[in-house]
């Protein structure tokens, strides 16, 4: 089974990192505390100045974690925005799935279990 057959799943392949790499290299630069600063000074621009397209743009706008993913983001450095905002890679995954971060965090702890 393929990752492109798990319902809800996109593939983060070579054509995936093509599509995104001006939001992942955008997501890269908030590892810069001036930087985050500058985004949450005016989104729209900082946006502009790495490129990104209209689908990318509207994903992060919008804080979709989903829409970021199909737009070609790469969940490493979607966690670099997404702590802008205080959330971390269990906040993305909880996103993912659908669940709360609690029921993501008891699913892990089950795997990890097993």
């Amino acid at each position: 089974m393929t990752a492109t057959a798990i319902p809800g799943t996109t593939l983060f392949d070579g054509q995936q990192a093509m599509k995104g790499y001006a939001l992942n290299k955008m997501c890269y630069s908030f590892n810069d505390a001036a930087a985050r600063q500058e985004f949450q000074r005016d989104e729209q621009a900082y946006c502009t100045r790495f490129g990104l397209n209209d689908e990318q743009r509207k994903a992060i706008l919008e804080r979709n974690v989903l829409g970021l993913l199909a737009a070609g983001g790469n969940v490493y450095y979607l966690a670099k925005f997404a702590g802008i905002f205080g959330l971390d890679v269990q906040d993305i995954g909880a996103l993912q799935t659908g669940m709360s971060k609690e029921a993501f965090q008891a699913k892990l702890m089950a795997h990890a279990k097993n």
